[in-house]
């Protein structure tokens, strides 16, 4: 299993959001690149990017230092965020992004979740956001009317390889991840799934490993020291 440290963006500084409640916003620190150069040096061989204001606009604001990251650590990146046209997909994996990942724009638009999966392939993840049973949309503030169970078989039946699945109620909660929904999703669907949400402890990583599960996105608890991001990447493994 994959270990994914998390930078959440917000104004150009690495921020954690508490529950996705942007009002409950702390922010970590003011140079994003150096926070992913530390986690080149723990030995993390992918990072996680969000770009919390395009997940509300839709728009690319936080692009500068996504490109920034990219260039100083030379690690895989994956970016989610607002991404919901081929425009704003070509401008990442132009820029050498190996992953962008589509959340609102997967649940409301298939001729769009068509269009890019058709045209770049395994370069396209979906961020599955759950919410009291349904998925989230546009930066988690809406409910839709689809279940993790019917995502899932839309993704697959539309050939997207990795899905990053988020439970909203353990996001920044630091009271542990849902393993559970988890270990559904993986035995129900062939999918590449990565956990997202209140992984805070190296019990909770080595829970998901038992699942062999591709990945786990390690966020609030790398900030707050609760996870040292080196022993978490060699429990994963």
């Amino acid at each position: 299993m994959l270990i994914f440290p998390a930078v959440d963006l917000f104004e150009g500084k690495a921020v954690r959001l508490f529950k996705g409640d942007y009002n409950r916003m702390t922010v970590y620190s003011e140079n994003p690149p150096e926070i992913a150069l530390d986690f080149k040096s723990s030995g993390a061989e992918w990072i996680h990017l969000v770009d919390l204001e395009g997940a509300k606009s839709g728009e690319t604001p936080n692009l500068n230092t996504i490109y920034a990251i990219k260039a100083a650590t030379g690690l895989k990146c994956e970016v989610g965020g607002g991404i919901r046209s081929l425009e704003v997909i070509e401008k990442y994996v132009s820029a050498g992004l190996d992953r962008v990942i589509l959340g609102t724009a997967a649940v409301t638009d298939e001729e769009f979740l068509k269009a890019a999966a058709d045209k770049y392939g395994d370069k396209i993840a979906v961020g599955v956001d759950i919410k009291d049973g349904f998925a989230a949309i546009r930066g988690w503030t809406e409910k839709s009317a689809l279940t993790a169970d019917d995502m899932c078989r839309k993704m697959q039946n539309f050939g997207i390889g990795t899905l990053i699945c988020t439970d909203i109620s353990k996001d920044g909660a630091m009271v542990g991840t849902n393993v559970e929904l988890y270990r559904e999703l993986s035995e129900k669907y062939s999918l590449d799934i990565i956990a997202s949400g209140g992984v805070s402890s190296i019990e909770d990583v080595k829970h998901l490993r038992a699942l062999d599960l591709y990945g786990a996105i390690v966020g609030k608890a790398y900030y707050t020291g609760a996870i040292n991001l080196k022993e978490a990447i060699e429990v994963a493994k």
